[in-house]
C-alpha cells in the first residue's frame, strides 16, 4: 500500500481539478506578481475550505458531469441525463434524455427499491440507447427512447468488490471473501468456497503496488474470469484494536514488514461455461509478485507481468487461458535499483498481433511497440519526459492517446502518436494541468483542465484534427474573500544542477517590510508531486488558511518525486530521506533569503511520507526549524511493509547500514524545538509502532515530544475529524511559532 499525500483540498470529483482557489492573485513561473487588495473583504473558515466543512459545498462552484455515450457526451445530474454534444463532436442545447422519474417509472420500485442519482450513470453500448442502472436491490438497463426496463439482475448485499462484463451481463463479486459470478439469467456461481480474512479471492493484492486496484478481470467477451487468489495465512497479525465496543476488540491487519514474510498470490481462471477452474502454471508463488493482468482479444492468451520480491526484474509473460501452462517470457527488464511496472500491455484494436507496453527502462517512462511474438517493433515516445497515463487509442487515425509532461515537468497535457509514423500531436491547449477521459471510437476527449490563470475549463478536444470547444468555463465563488499572492519558480537542488520546483504563498495584507513566519509543507515521497500549473499551482486549502493568519507557505519537490524521470526518483534507493532532506534545505536556504521571512520562525509539516520528512528534519537540523507537525509518520522503515519499504530501501538484512542511517529513532535524542505527532488509532499503512516507537525514543533521550490521536481514524482523517485535525495543526504553529 502506497503511502499517500494526506489530502486536505478538494473532494475530487468527476471535474479533478488538483486545487480549488479562488481567482486570486498569482503569477507564471517566471512572471510578476500582481496585486490586489483586501479592503473588505471576508476570511475563511476552516469550515469554509475544508470538504467536509459545514460551508464547503456552499463556496463551489458550478461544475459539470458527465460520460461518453459512443462518442456522444452527455450531462449526467442527480434528477436528469443530457446530451451536450453530438457523435461530430458538435454541441447541441442541453437536449433531455431522461430524467429519474421516468426511470423510476419503468421499474416496481416498492419491490427493487428506487434510483436516487443518476450521476453514475453508464452508457456501455455506443449504438444502443441504453443505460446501466442500479437500484439497492437489482442492475438494469433502461432503454430511454423505448422507456422501459430491457433486462434486470438480483445484487447481493454486502459485496466487498463487483464487476459487470458488458458483453455477457454477467456480474463477478466478492463476499465474505469468497468470489462469485452471477450469469445474465441471475444463476450464482460460486467460483470459491474456503474464502476467509486470510486466503481472500478477486480482491487487490500484493497491498495495492505495482498499480493494482482490483482482483477481478474479466476477459474481453465476458467469458472467462481471471481473478487473484491471496493466501495471507503465514502474514503475522498486526495488533490493531477497534474501540467502538463495550470491550474494545482486537481489529487485526495482516501486514507483512520489510524483510519479513510475505503473502502468497495464485491467479486463476474461472470458466463460468463449464464452472471449472483452472490457476496459471506460474513459478513458485513465494516471495513473487503477479501484477498487470491482461488479456488477448481472442481470450487464448492470459498476460501477466512477474517481478521478483527483489524487485530487480520485470518478466512479461503468456499464459494459455485454457491449461494455465506458461507459455512464452516475451519481454524481461532488469535494473540493479528496481523495476516498478504499473500499467498492463494494451492490444491496439486494429491488429490483435501488436501491443503496447509502458518503461521507464531508458530513465523515463515510454510507449514501446511489441508483436505477440515478443519482438520489439519501436519506441514510440522518447525524450526527457514521462507518459502519465495511457487513454486509449483512436482508431479512425491509428493512434495512441496519452497524458505527459512533454512540454514542461509540471505541465500535463494531451497527446496523440501515430503508431506508424512516431509523429506526435498535441491534442490540447498546451496550458496548464488537464485530466480528459476518452470517448469510445477516441475520436473525443472530455477534457477537464486548470492554469495558474485560468480556473475550472472544460473542452470537448476532437482528437483527429486537433480543435478544442469550450463547454464550460467556471466563476469563481471566492470573489468576497481575501486569498493570497501565490507565485512559483525553480531553485536549483543539493546536486547544484537540478531544477526544482517550488510553491510560494504569502500572507494576505502582505507588507514586503515586515518580518513573517514560514511553514514548509512538504511530502517528499515517490509517486506524488505538490507543484504543478494547474490553478494557483496546486496549492492546498489549508496554505490559504495560514497565509489568512499570516504565514508564509512554501513547498518543494525535492528528488525522489514523480514525474521527473528514474534517476530523479530513484536517486533515494536505499537512503530514504538523505537527498530528499537535501533538496529541502536547499529550498530553506531560498527561504531565508527572502527579506520578508523570519529566519528565527520556521515551521515543517507534513503526512505520511510527509510525516516521516517533517520529523528527519526537526531532528536532523534542530536548530533551524522551531516548531513541527508530524502526521501518521513513518520512523523506522523496518516497520513498513514488504512492497514498498523493499522497493525503495531493500530488505533489513540486505542493506543494515541504510535502514539504521534512516531510523529517526536513532535521531530522537537530537529534537529541541516543538513537534506535534499526530496519528489515526486504526492506521494500517504507518502503524502505530512507528510513532510510539519513536515516543519511548524521545522518553528515553529526555526530549519533549508532543503526540495527539484520533480514535477510530485510519492513515488519513475523514468527515469532520479533518477539520478538526486542521484547526490542531493551526493552533499549534500559532501558539509556538508567531
Amino acid at each position: 500500500m502506497k503511502i499517500k499525500h494526506f489530502l486536505t483540498a478538494t473532494a475530487w470529483l468527476f471535474l479533478s481539478v488538483p486545487s480549488l482557489m479562488a481567482e486570486s492573485t498569482n503569477s507564471a513561473v517566471t512572471g510578476a506578481p500582481l496585486t490586489q487588495t483586501t479592503q473588505g473583504k471576508k476570511s475563511f473558515t476552516l469550515d469554509d475550505l475544508m470538504w467536509a466543512g459545514k460551508n464547503y459545498w456552499n463556496l463551489q462552484p458550478k461544475n459539470i458531469y458527465a460520460s461518453f455515450w459512443g462518442d456522444c457526451l452527455v450531462e449526467t445530474e442527480v434528477e436528469e441525463v443530457k446530451l451536450i454534444t453530438d457523435e461530430k463532436g458538435r454541441k447541441v442545447y442541453p437536449k433531455p434524455l431522461f430524467t429519474i422519474a421516468q426511470v423510476n417509472a419503468a421499474i416496481d420500485t416498492a419491490k427493487v427499491g428506487k434510483v436516487y442519482n443518476l450521476m453514475g450513470a453508464q452508457f456501455p453500448y455506443a449504438d444502443q440507447s441504453l443505460v446501466f442502472l442500479q437500484t439497492p436491490k437489482v442492475s438494469f438497463l433502461y432503454d430511454w427512447k423505448q422507456e422501459k426496463t430491457v433486462w434486470s439482475q438480483e445484487r447481493t448485499a454486502g459485496t466487498q468488490a463487483s464487476f459487470f462484463n458488458k458483453e455477457s451481463k454477467a456480474e463477478a463479486y466478492v463476499k465474505d471473501w469468497n468470489l462469485y459470478v452471477r450469469t445474465a439469467d441471475n444463476q450464482v456461481l460460486p467460483v470459491s468456497t474456503d474464502g476467509t480474512r486470510e486466503i481472500q479471492y478477486g480482491l487487490s493484492v500484493h497491498r495495492d503496488e505495482f498499480g493494482i486496484h482490483k482482483g477481478i478481470f474479466w476477459s474481453p467477451k465476458g467469458n472467462l474470469l481471471a481473478f487473484y487468489r491471496m493466501d495471507q495465512t503465514m502474514v503475522s497479525d498486526y495488533p490493531l484494536v477497534d474501540i467502538e465496543h463495550r470491550v474494545a476488540q482486537l481489529a487485526p491487519e495482516k501486514y507483512p514488514m520489510a524483510g519479513m514474510t510475505s503473502h502468497k498470490v495464485k491467479v486463476g481462471i474461472f470458466n463460468p461455461a463449464t464452472k471449472q477452474t483452472i490457476y496459471l502454471q506460474t513459478a513458485d508463488p513465494t516471495d513473487r509478485y503477479f501484477t498487470n493482468i491482461a488479456w488477448s482479444p481472442d481470450e487464448k492468451t492470459l498476460y501477466v507481468i512477474e517481478v521478483p520480491r527483489s524487485q530487480d526484474k520485470a518478466e512479461l509473460i503468456a499464459y494459455d487461458a485454457q491449461t494455465g501452462a506458461r507459455k512464452q517470457v516475451l519481454y524481461t527488464e532488469t535494473n540493479k535499483r528496481y523495476v516498478e511496472p504499473m500499467q498492463p500491455i494494451r492490444f491496439l484494436p486494429w491488429d490483435e498481433t501488436k501491443f503496447i507496453y509502458e518503461s521507464r527502462r531508458d530513465g523515463y517512462n515510454h510507449l514501446y511497440l511489441f508483436d505477440t511474438t515478443g519482438k520489439e517493433l519501436k519506441q514510440l515516445t522518447k525524450g526527457e519526459f514521462e507518459v502519465i497515463a495511457t487513454l486509449g487509442f483512436n482508431t479512425k487515425t491509428k493512434s495512441i492517446i496519452y497524458q505527459s509532461n512533454e512540454a514542461s515537468p509540471i505541465r500535463h497535457n494531451h497527446y496523440a502518436v501515430d503508431v506508424k509514423t512516431g509523429k506526435r500531436t498535441l491534442l490540447d491547449n498546451g496550458r496548464g494541468t488537464h485530466n480528459a477521459a476518452l470517448s469510445a471510437s477516441g475520436a473525443y476527449l472530455f477534457d477537464r483542465w486548470s492554469a495558474p490563470d485560468a480556473f475550472r475549463r472544460v473542452d470537448l478536444v476532437a482528437t483527429s484534427k486537433p480543435k478544442q470547444t469550450q463547454l464550460h468555463s467556471a466563476k469563481s465563488p471566492w470573489k468576497e474573500f481575501n486569498v493570497p499572492e501565490i507565485t512559483s519558480g525553480t531553485i536549483k537542488a543539493a546536486d547544484g544542477k537540478t531544477d526544482l520546483y517550488y510553491r510560494l504563498v504569502k500572507p494576505v495584507d502582505f507588507d514586503p517590510n515586515k518580518k513573517y513566519p514560514a511553514v514548509v509543507y512538504v511530502y517528499g515521497g515517490p509517486h506524488a508531486n505538490n507543484i504543478d500549473e494547474s490553478w494557483n499551482y496546486m496549492t492546498r486549502p489549508w496554505e490559504i488558511y495560514m497565509a489568512q493568519r499570516g504565514y508564509v507557505v512554501y513547498v518543494v519537490d525535492n528528488r525522489g518525486s514523480q514525474y521527473r524521470g528514474f534517476e530523479f526518483e530513484s536517486v533515494t534507493h536505499r537512503r530514504l530521506g538523505e537527498v530528499e532532506m537535501a533538496d529541502q534545505m536547499e529550498g530553506v536556504k531560498f527561504l531565508k533569503s527572502l527579506p520578508y521571512v523570519d529566519a528565527n520562525r520556521l515551521g515543517v509539516h507534513g503526512w505520511s511520507f510527509g510525516g516521516f520528512m517533517t520529523t528527519n528534519l526537526m531532528c536532523t537540523y534542530p536548530d533551524v526549524f522551531k516548531v513541527g507537525v508530524a502526521g501518521g509518520p513513518v520512523i523506522d522503515w523496518k516497520y513498513y511493509e514488504v512492497m514498498y519499504g523493499e522497493r525503495y530501501m531493500d530488505t533489513p538484512q540486505e542493506n543494515p547500514e541504510g535502514y539504521a542511517a534512516t531510523s529517526l529513532l536513532n535521531k530522537a535524542k537530537n529534537l529541541k524545538g516543538r513537534l506535534q505527532i499526530i496519528v489515526g488509532y486504526n492506521d494500517p499503512t504507518c502503524v502505530l509502532q512507528h510513532s510510539l516507537a519513536f515516543m519511548r525514543a524521545c522518553i528515553d533521550a529526555d526530549t519533549q515530544p508532543d503526540y495527539f490521536v484520533y480514535p477510530s481514524q485510519g492513515h488519513n482523517m475523514m468527515g469532520h475529524d479533518m477539520v478538526h485535525l486542521h484547526e490542531r495543526i493551526t493552533r499549534y504553529f500559532d501558539d509556538y511559532l508567531k
